[in-house]
Formats: structure tokens, C-alpha cells, sequence
């Protein structure tokens, strides 16, 4: 089987923005590896510049009835607009260009530090401004009163930053606490499917291979081969896997099976050629549990041959796979029966834990067929 070389490298750092599949905790993971988000990417230059703009008006409409015309009014919006312009863009881009270093320090440390960015900044801000004004005959220097307002301005500055630090800080907590639910969710569910491989499935195999080891030891020797893998593949903790992986795992159940079902059963695939495969992902032993539960609940309830056909196309960023088991025609199956047999809700909010709420898998049953569907949005990056 090839390497997943070409999954992982698109879903690698240099390339983050060409994931294939739609795994909400890999959403998650770039907001929840540092409580500050990527500020210059929460919003454009232009959209902090506008934000500026307006917060620099509102604090000029606020001391309106300080300022006695409206050359003073404009004076004072304008100073404000540059103030905070300097004092905000600059720390924003700092904070952002320092975050590779400060994301792997202390929380608490890391907010002393911003704090104390945006203060320094503010501060040299205003002095800055304040200076050209007095330069330019706009504002008389007293000391006193020079220092008190760079001082308040640097006090007003650091109010609002802790403001935002602690609004991040919570974010961030919420955010984690939803990981973890999230996560146990699936772990959970994980859990539940890989169990609904043993019980059955476990004891037919042992009593096939207990029959095999004196009549046919090679035979024996292979089948212990299929199962080393599934039983492997059924305990790793992978979400996604190749689907090309999961065609295997397949094959292994179906090897498994066949030597206890005889000619009972015949597979036709029709899937995409390998080079597609190579791209494709899905949850793991999602086909498979389709897969045993059509054998469990036709293929062991018959003595007829029974045809399963599965089909795979994907198109358009959408992975549909269809498999059609063809009901026997001399033995009676209770369609009801079937329908609360063939459900398959529990891998279905699997899929979409992974590649979003469109995903789903649903059954129709027929007087003559059962046709499962897969159906989930898997990104084609390579179109």
C-alpha cells in the first residue's frame, strides 16, 4: 500500500489552507494553541484603521463641550485618530510577528508583557503627538499638565487592553472546555464501534480458525494474518485514515468472512482509480461497519449468494459511496427487520464529527435491495 504521503502534505503547516477534510477539532486547533487570536487577522489594517476612526470620534463628540470651536473639535479628533493609530497598529503587528515565541510561555506572564506593550506604546504615542502640537503652536507645554495627560492616557490604555486580555482569556477557556467535550464525545463513540466488532465477529473467527488449524494449517495461518490487522486497525486511536486503508481493512473482514460464509457472498467494487484513492480520506472502519452489518444481517440469514456492489465516485469536493446488497429472492426478509437493523446513526454523527453536518449515511430497503449511502464533503486540493 503506498505511503499517505501526499494527505499529509497537504494538511501540513505549509499548507494548512488546503485541508482535505473538514475535522472540526483540526478547526479548533490553530485558536486553541494560544488564547491571543491572530490580531491582524481578526481584522484587516483597513477595518482597525475604521475602528479607530470612529472610537477617535466618539471620544471628540464626548469632551465636545470642552473644546471651545470646532477648529478644536477637529484638532482633537485628528490628534486621536494618530495617537491611537500609532500606539494600536504597531503593538498589533508586534504581538502577531513575537507569536511562534510567546505562544509556548506562561499565559499570565505573556498578558504582563502585552500590557505592558500597549501601555509603552500609548505612552510614546501621546508624547509624540502632544510634542508636534506644542511644536506647531496648537497646545501650550505645562509640565504638569503634559505629564498627567500622557499619564492618563497610558492608564486609559492599559484599562482597555486588560479589557481584551481577559475577553481572550475566556474565549480561549471556552474554547478548551469544548475540546474536551468534543473529544470525549468521539473518543466515546470510537469506543463504541470498535466494540461492535468483537462480540460476534470474534467467536465466529475463533471457532473458524479452531476448525482451519488441524484441516488446512496454511489457510489458518493466513486468516490469523487478516485478523492481526483488522483487530490492530479496530484499537489504533486514527480518526481518519487513507481510503485506501480502509478498501484494505475491508478486504481483511471480508477474507475473515469468506472462509466461514463460503460461497455465500460475492464482492464487486467499483471505486477511483488509485491516484484518486491516494487523496481520499475517511473515518476509519466507517465502510467496514457498513459492510458487517450487511453480511450480519443478509449474508448469515440466508443459504443463497448474496451480491453486494459497492461504488465510489467523488466529485465536485463530495465523496458518495453507494452499496447495494441484493436482497435474496427464496428467503423471507422482514423489511421492517431490516430497517432497524441497517441503521447507522452512531457512524453517521462520527462522519460528521470529522467532515461537518452534511455529512451522512443513510439505508433504503426494498422488497429486492438494500442500498446504503456515504455521503461527505471532502475537499479535492489537488483541482
Amino acid at each position: 500500500m503506498k505511503s499517505w504521503r501526499s494527505y499529509r502534505y497537504k494538511t501540513n503547516q505549509k499548507n494548512k489552507d488546503s485541508s482535505i477534510a473538514n475535522d472540526e477539532v483540526a478547526l479548533l486547533a490553530e485558536r486553541l494553541e494560544f488564547f491571543i487570536p491572530k490580531l491582524m487577522e481578526v481584522m484587516t489594517v483597513w477595518q482597525w484603521l475604521l475602528y479607530i476612526i470612529f472610537w477617535s470620534l466618539f471620544k471628540a463628540i464626548l469632551t465636545r463641550y470642552d473644546l471651545a470651536t470646532w477648529s478644536d473639535f477637529l484638532i482633537f479628533f485628528l490628534s486621536n485618530i494618530f495617537q491611537s493609530t500609532l500606539a494600536i497598529i504597531p503593538a498589533l503587528y508586534l504581538i502577531d510577528y513575537l507569536r511562534p515565541v510567546i505562544k509556548h510561555s506562561n499565559p499570565i506572564k505573556v498578558s504582563f508583557y502585552i500590557l505592558l506593550l500597549f501601555i509603552s506604546t500609548t505612552g510614546i504615542s501621546v508624547s509624540l503627538i502632544m510634542l508636534i502640537m506644542i511644536n506647531v503652536g496648537l497646545f501650550e507645554y505645562v509640565r504638569q499638565d503634559f505629564v498627567s495627560n500622557v499619564l492618563f492616557r497610558m492608564l486609559l490604555g492599559g484599562g482597555f487592553t486588560s479589557i481584551f486580555l481577559l475577553y481572550f482569556s475566556r474565549r480561549h477557556s471556552e474554547l478548551l472546555t469544548l475540546k474536551q467535550s468534543f473529544e470525549h464525545k468521539l473518543s466515546v463513540q470510537n469506543d463504541l464501534i470498535k466494540a461492535r466488532i468483537a462480540p460476534h465477529f470474534f467467536f465466529n473467527t475463533i471457532n473458524t480458525l479452531v476448525s482451519l488449524i488441524e484441516s488446512n494449517p496454511p489457510r489458518a495461518a493466513e486468516l490469523l494474518q487478516h485478523i492481526s490487522a483488522l483487530f490492530r486497525a479496530s484499537f489504533d486511536g486514527a480518526r481518519e485514515i487513507s481510503f485506501e486503508e480502509e478498501v484494505a481493512l475491508c478486504e481483511h473482514y471480508l477474507a475473515i468472512e469468506s472462509s466461514r460464509l463460503t460461497d455465500k457472498l460475492v464482492i464487486k467494487w467499483d471505486l477511483p482509480d488509485d491516484n484518486m484513492m491516494y487523496d481520499m480520506v475517511i473515518t476509519a472502519l466507517t465502510l467496514q461497519n457498513v459492510l458487517e452489518k450487511m453480511l450480519l444481517n443478509v449474508v448469515e440469514m440466508t443459504t443463497e449468494t448474496v451480491y453486494i456492489n459497492i461504488k465510489g465516485v467523488w466529485q465536485q469536493h463530495r465523496v458518495i459511496l453507494t452499496i447495494t446488497a441484493q436482497l435474496p429472492n427464496k428467503t423471507l426478509m422482514i423489511t421492517h427487520d431490516l430497517r432497524h437493523h441497517v441503521d447507522f446513526h452512531l457512524q453517521a454523527e462520527r462522519l460528521k464529527a470529522y467532515f461537518g453536518v452534511s455529512a451522512s449515511i443513510n439505508s433504503e430497503v426494498t422488497s429486492t435491495q438494500i442500498v446504503t449511502t456515504i455521503d461527505y464533503p471532502l475537499q479535492d486540493v489537488g483541482l
